[in-house]
């Protein structure tokens, strides 16, 4: 069990589930101040959205080791796959099984979600199988496969303009995942390369990813108040949001300054996490 649910990146999945739960919250917080009192929060369907976007996410995850087994084995030779605790056609059945699964739950929401879900489900094995080896592209598809989790919790409330609700809060969520993908390609750059990958850093070389890395980074930053200048949130988000702005700071300084990848992806991480909580301390 255990190495599945490190194959899936479990803790990963929750996050993902709990952003697109939050996109709900947000949403029905929105309607209800802006003259849709009457309406009862959807329980049932949050509990579906957080089920179907964990089982997708996951699902992605699995299939992005099943065809980066080569890499993986230069890189990260203690993944499931590459040290034999999952066998290769196992994760791959395993990963079809829980997109299927996750995208049944989203039908049984709405179309629109449903229609998120599978467009997402492709995406995401397109992604592994090609675009995760193209320069950027690659990178923008993680970016807007992270943003969507919003997305997807807005759409719950779509008739009534879920989508437009959530659409500053996907924008913030995939600029700073556009920033860490690159700078996870910058630290990968070694193994992706003797697979024969044409990431960014690749590309251009890893100096000029990592100032590209830090740009976006930082455009995420100033755009931060944004959701509190729009009231979407509360004071407390812009407190909170503060941290993960000082997060993002220091992982730009590490990639640009240091020169240090591996750190200044953790630190993205971090500042994503942070990202979260204020959306859910001021939604």
């Amino acid at each position: 069990m255990n190495a599945y649910l490190r194959l899936i990146r479990s803790g990963n999945c929750t996050m993902a589930a709990i952003a697109a739960t939050i996109g709900v919250l947000i949403v029905y917080n929105i309607l209800i101040s802006g003259g849709f009192a009457g309406i009862a929060f959807p329980f049932f369907e949050s509990i579906l959205v957080f089920l179907t976007v964990f089982l997708i996410t996951g699902a992605g995850n699995a299939i992005n080791d099943y065809y980066d087994i080569d890499i993986d084995r230069i890189n990260k030779p203690d993944r499931p796959i590459p040290s034999g605790r999952i066998g290769l056609s196992t994760a791959l059945y395993f990963s079809l099984a829980l997109f299927a699964l996750g995208t049944l739950f989203a039908f049984m929401i709405n179309p629109v979600c449903g229609i998120i879900a599978l467009i997402n489900s492709l995406l995401l094995i397109y992604y592994a199988r090609t675009l995760k080896r193209t320069a950027f592209l690659g990178n923008l598809a993680v970016g807007y496969l992270t943003g969507s989790t919003f997305l997807f919790g807005g759409a719950v409330f779509f008739e009534r303009g879920g989508l437009e609700d959530v659409f500053i809060l996907f924008l913030l969520a995939t600029l700073a995942t556009i920033a860490r993908e690159i700078v996870k390609d910058i630290e990968d750059i070694d193994g992706d390369m003797r697979d024969g990958a044409r990431t960014l850093p690749i590309v251009i070389g890893p100096g000029k990813a990592a100032d590209i890395a830090a740009l976006i980074g930082l455009v995420a930053v100033i755009t931060s108040p944004l959701p509190y200048l729009q009231s979407i949130m509360s004071v407390r988000y812009l407190f909170l949001v503060a941290i993960a702005d000082l997060l993002f700071a220091v992982a730009v300084y590490e990639i640009l300054g240091k020169n240090n990848p591996g750190k200044s992806s953790r630190m993205f991480k971090l500042a994503m996490a942070f990202a979260l909580i204020s959306f859910i301390a001021g939604a």
